[in-house]
């Protein structure tokens, strides 16, 4: 049997401490440059590269994290 991802964090608390951006270029190859919430991050990049994104955001220390996938796409955390 497959296991299903799940988050580590509720999308409560995401949405609460983080604002999330995208910018880059979509799987269809269309430019973006917008904020997102949960449901659509995890639409662009899946439950378990977002959980390793969010472990990293969660370490940083700074007012933004900014982590840029070999796809071309630029996901920002900005701390609210």
């Amino acid at each position: 049997m497959k296991k299903t991802a799940t988050l580590r964090f509720s999308s409560k608390f995401i949405n609460r401490n983080y604002r999330l951006k995208v910018s880059g270029v979509d799987a269809l190859g269309n430019r973006i440059n917008k904020l997102v919430g949960v449901a659509g991050m995890i639409a662009l990049i899946g439950v378990e590269m977002f959980n390793k994104l969010l472990d990293r955001a969660t370490r940083c220390l700074d007012d933004v994290c900014v982590c840029k996938l070999r796809r071309g796409l630029k996901i920002s955390f900005y701390c609210k």
